[in-house]
């Protein structure tokens, strides 16, 4: 196999809304507690297909974290790098569902026991064979957790590592300003950039850039792999070919009902990655990529919906066949 995958980031529970339009303003009914938070579902869907993956976090001495580290512990997931705080309790998620698969949230994180995951908690001991880390937007929530992911990410790079990067953006997170001043150093060590349609534009030079120019120019910054996450319209690909030049493909997705969105980006980017390095080809790792997506949409619950590498199989046979 001949790699181990690192996360960092926010361990919460998330509660949904059980109605679509449900106002946080007012009464209303909620589902959950579900395990949460990006890099947690990324870290489980690695897990679910067979690969090491250990994730750094903080949760409060609670039934909510308990919860959450059984949860991953049982998928498979190296626990060792998430601490149990008494200081603080599990961070929380509350989410309404509007029309197109958009969202509200609001979020529990700087203030939960996963904003005080620092520099000090991330044991040098536990990365000495990770090869590759895998870095979240939405886990850049204060200055602490930068300086965590920042630790990490020279760690792996000292040692000829590779790093993913994911920005993951939230409207409810724009107004964290150390957020976005930490993007521009991650993007100068990032081989493998995944995004979705709607956040290219936030790295485009200008307005008038379109998807291919804005990929090509952040080719030319040095990044390796740029993948555009298309919902069930499948995935873009910019890269190079073995000479070197660009190469540019599109991927189709799958069609199933979505039920719940939540984890899908994350799911499609831990399958990508994992696949990526285990060997796959571009293309089958994309393929098997949207049916992760696709599988995990089809669950409510931001992590019901991770599939073993047999489960994508077979879906991607059925899917086939129909």
């Amino acid at each position: 196999m001949g790699f181990k995958i690192c996360t960092i980031g926010e361990l919460l529970v998330e509660f949904l809304a059980k109605k679509k339009h449900q106002r946080f303003d007012q009464a209303g009914e909620f589902i959950g507690p579900f395990p949460s938070g990006a890099p947690a579902i990324f870290a489980d869907q690695v897990a679910k297909l067979g690969f090491p993956v250990i994730f750094f976090s903080c949760v409060g001495k609670d039934t909510f974290g308990k919860m959450c580290v059984t949860r991953l512990k049982k998928d498979g997931v190296i626990i060792d790098g998430i601490t149990s705080h008494s200081k603080a309790n599990t961070g929380s998620a509350f989410v309404s569902y509007k029309e197109s698969n958009e969202r509200d949230f609001i979020f529990n994180i700087p203030n939960s026991a996963c904003g005080l995951l620092s520099f000090n908690l991330i044991n040098e001991n536990l990365l000495k064979d990770c090869t590759h880390l895998h870095i979240i937007g939405s886990s850049l929530y204060s200055f602490r957790a930068i300086d965590a992911v920042r630790k990490a990410l020279n760690i792996i790079k000292q040692k000829g590592g590779t790093i993913s990067f994911d920005p993951n953006l939230r409207k409810e997170m724009f107004n964290i300003q150390e957020m976005e001043q930490s993007f521009g150093y991650i993007i100068e060590y990032t081989d493998i950039f995944l995004l979705s349609e709607s956040e290219i534009s936030y790295f485009a030079y200008n307005n008038h850039e379109t998807e291919q120019e804005t990929a090509i120019n952040l080719l030319q910054k040095g990044i390796k792999h740029i993948v555009v996450k298309c919902g069930n319209k499948g995935a873009n690909y910019y890269g190079y070919d073995e000479k070197n030049k660009i190469k540019i493909m599109h991927i189709d997705g799958f069609k199933t009902q979505s039920i719940d969105p939540t984890g899908a980006g994350n799911c499609f980017a831990a399958t990508f990655v994992s696949l990526m390095l285990a060997g796959f080809s571009i293309e089958k790792a994309l393929q098997y990529a949207n049916a992760s997506s696709a599988l995990a949409v089809s669950q409510k619950g931001p992590m019901e919906g991770t599939s073993t590498l047999i489960e994508l199989e077979q879906f991607i046979s059925n899917s086939k066949a129909n």
